[in-house]
């Protein structure tokens, strides 16, 4: 299936409110592949797809990912992350993507992981800061998106885990997992460069 398809495909998903964020996320991770060396393509493709499920109705959702059996810890966690999985999956089934770095990028762009690729990154990176986003310390994570991914996603990790802890919910375990991996490659690249290497 060619982009164009992809496209609309994606479009007939969403409401107009969900399109008009989906293309600043294009528009944003393609600028930050360009930005940090990534993949153009695979970012355009992951961002286009990251909210293919969004706009689906929770109960079919949880239909899916308990009949797929995507990952039933995110039964007990926040209802905003079950469409990343969900939308993984959908676009495999339904427009045959097989790419894993494309399917992983659409799979964890809300959580997080460790060992986040650098499409990951991206990905989930612009869905933080697309042109549309206006939330409490956003300016401050496009700022840190001027000179580094990792020290961007640990500001828009710790402005989640605020969130999150302020209305009383549960911190789902990858988000936090994927900060610290964040914080230790930080920290080993500036050994590397405090050192010389």
């Amino acid at each position: 299936m060619n982009l164009e398809s992809l496209r609309e495909a994606t479009r007939k998903q969403m409401p107009d409110k969900r399109w008009k964020h989906t293309l600043g996320v294009v528009e944003t991770a393609i600028k930050l592949a360009k930005r940090f060396d990534g993949d153009p393509v695979k970012s355009e493709l992951a961002a286009l797809l990251h909210d293919y499920s969004k706009a689906w109705a929770i109960d079919r959702m949880e239909a899916i990912i308990r009949e797929q059996r995507l990952s039933m810890d995110l039964l007990v966690y926040d209802k905003e992350l079950w469409h990343a999985h969900v939308g993984a999956w959908a676009v495999q089934d339904e427009h045959g993507i097989t790419d894993e770095e494309v399917l992983d990028a659409i799979r964890y762009h809300t959580s997080g992981r460790e060992n986040m690729t650098k499409l990951d990154k991206i990905v989930c990176l612009a869905d933080y800061i697309e042109p549309g986003r206006d939330y409490p310390g956003v300016s401050k994570i496009r700022e840190l998106a001027k000179h580094s991914v990792e020290e961007a996603l640990i500001a828009a990790f710790d402005s989640t885990i605020e969130v999150l802890i302020e209305r009383g919910k549960r911190i789902f375990p990858l988000t936090v997992l994927a900060r610290n991996d964040l914080i230790g490659q930080l920290k080993q690249s500036n050994n590397k460069i405090a050192n010389g290497g």
